[in-house]
C-alpha cells in the first residue's frame, strides 16, 4: 500500500500550512501579487481553486493591461470594455502583438467601391454607394447578419464619409449634400453644403463640421430647428481630405491635399472660424492628409500620402510631431486608428495591407494583406479588442484575434 497523501485545504490548496498564506491581509496579498508579470499570475491562477478566483480580479490584471496593446484601456485611465474581464483581455492582447489572428470575408460586392464604416455595439454600419447600411452582428461569432437591419439613404451619388452622433447619421457625399438621418426612425433632412463633393464629415456636441473639394471647410449647427445652418465658412485654398473636432469642442482640424497649401495640417478655431495654427513644416507638395483622428484633447494622428504616421502633441510643439512611423513598402496611407494608448492601426494603399504599430517602437508591428491577388485600398478599418473591420474596394475582411 502506498503512503496516503496529505489531506486537502478547503478549496483545493494543498495542507501545508495554508493558512500562513490567507492570514494576510488582502491589501497585503494584493500588494504582493502586484509584483508578478502576466506568466507568473496565471501559474499562481493553477495552483488551486481559492487562487484562481484571487489571481483572477481585474485589480491585478489592470496595470498588466495598461501596458499591453489594445486590451481597452486609454492612455488616460478609461476602460473602454469594462464588460470584459481585464485577464481575458490581456490574454487576446498577446494575439494582437504576435499576429494569431483568423480571417473572415463578411460581405463582398461586385461594384468597386470606396466604403467607409463606423461600430456602434451590436452594429456595424458602412457606405457602399449612395447608401449607407446598418448589419447586426450574430450573437455567435464575428459575422454579420445576411441582410441589413437598416438603410439609409438620401444621397444621389457615393457617400464619402459619415460619423454616428447621438442619435444621427451625419454623412457627406458626391452630391455635395449633407444628409442627417435618425438612427431608429425614418426621419432624415438633407441640405446643399458645398458646391462640389463633400470629403469628409465630423461631428461633435450639436456641430457639425465638413470639408470638401471645393477648398472650403465648413461648421454646421445640429440644433433643433436650425440645422443645415452655416454658423462659419474656412477657405483652405485647398482640397479638404479629412476633418475632426477636438474632445473639447474649442477647435477642428483639417487634412488638406497639400498643393493649394504647403500646410496640410491646420487647426481652427470652432467658434470664430479663425485659423489657429499650423502643424508641422517643410511638407512636400503633394503630401495630402487623408484621415486625422484626435487621441486626446491634446495629441493628434494623422496619415496620408507622404507614407507617414504622425503622432502630434499640441503641449509639446506645433511645429514638429513627436513621433512618426514609415509605411515599409512606401504606400500611401488612407486611414489610421488608435486604441488610445499603444497601438495604432494602420490601412494601405495597395493589397489591402493592414499594419499593427506599437507607439513604443519604430517599427511595424504585424501586417495583413487582406487582397492578393488583386489590388485594393484599404479604405477605412476600425477594431474592438477581440476584432479588427476592413473595409476594401470590393469586399469588407474581418481578423478574429479570439481564434487564431
Amino acid at each position: 500500500m502506498g503512503r496516503k497523501g496529505p489531506p486537502q485545504a478547503e478549496g483545493g490548496c494543498g495542507a501545508a500550512r495554508p493558512s500562513l498564506l490567507w492570514a494576510l491581509p488582502e491589501e497585503l496579498l494584493l500588494l504582493i501579487c502586484s509584483y508578478l508579470d502576466a506568466q507568473a499570475l496565471g501559474r499562481l491562477g493553477q495552483v488551486c481553486r481559492r487562487l484562481r478566483a484571487f489571481s483572477g480580479r481585474d485589480l491585478l490584471w489592470r496595470r498588466l493591461a495598461r501596458a499591453c496593446l489594445n486590451s481597452g484601456f486609454t492612455q488616460l485611465g478609461a476602460d473602454l470594455a469594462a464588460g470584459i474581464p481585464v485577464k481575458e483581455r490581456v490574454k487576446v492582447s498577446q494575439n494582437w502583438r504576435h499576429g494569431r489572428c483568423r480571417r473572415e470575408t463578411l460581405l463582398k460586392w461586385k461594384r468597386n467601391l470606396m466604403p467607409w464604416m463606423h461600430l456602434d455595439g451590436e452594429y456595424l454600419y458602412l457606405s457602399q454607394a449612395e447608401v449607407i447600411r446598418a448589419y447586426r452582428f450574430r450573437s455567435d461569432s464575428a459575422g454579420l447578419q445576411r441582410h441589413p437591419q437598416a438603410i439609409f439613404s438620401g444621397h444621389q451619388e457615393d457617400v464619402c464619409r459619415f460619423v454616428l452622433a447621438s442619435s444621427h447619421i451625419v454623412s457627406g457625399g458626391g452630391d455635395g449634400n449633407i444628409v442627417l438621418s435618425k438612427v431608429h426612425g425614418s426621419f432624415s433632412v438633407k441640405f446643399s453644403a458645398h458646391e462640389q463633393e463633400v470629403n469628409c464629415v465630423d461631428c461633435q456636441g450639436g456641430i457639425i463640421v465638413s470639408g470638401s473639394r471645393d477648398r472650403t471647410a465648413k461648421v454646421w449647427s445640429l440644433a433643433s430647428g436650425r440645422a443645415g445652418h452655416c454658423l462659419h465658412t474656412v477657405q483652405t485654398e485647398d482640397r479638404v481630405w479629412s476633418i475632426a473636432i477636438s474632445p473639447l469642442l474649442s477647435s477642428f482640424v483639417t487634412g488638406t491635399a497639400c498643393c493649394g497649401h504647403t500646410s496640410p495640417l491646420r487647426i481652427w478655431d470652432l467658434e470664430s472660424g479663425q485659423l489657429a495654427t499650423c502643424l508641422g513644416t517643410d511638407f512636400h507638395r503633394g503630401a495630402g492628409v487623408l484621415d486625422v483622428v484626435y487621441e486626446t484633447p491634446s495629441t493628434l494622428l494623422s496619415c496620408g500620402y507622404d507614407t507617414y504616421i504622425r503622432a502630434w502633441d499640441l503641449r509639446a510643439s506645433t511645429r514638429k510631431c513627436v513621433m512618426e512611423w514609415e509605411e515599409p513598402h512606401d504606400s500611401a496611407l488612407y486611414c489610421v486608428r488608435s486604441d488610445g494608448n499603444h497601438m495604432i492601426a494602420s490601412g494601405s494603399a495597395y493589397y489591402g495591407v493592414v499594419r499593427l504599430w506599437d507607439k513604443r517602437q519604430s517599427r511595424c508591428l504585424q501586417s495583413f494583406s487582406l487582397s492578393s491577388p488583386t489590388s485594393s485600398p484599404v479604405y477605412c478599418l476600425r477594431f474592438s479588442t477581440t476584432h479588427l473591420y476592413a473595409a476594401l474596394a470590393s469586399a469588407l475582411h474581418a481578423l478574429d484575434f479570439t481564434a487564431p
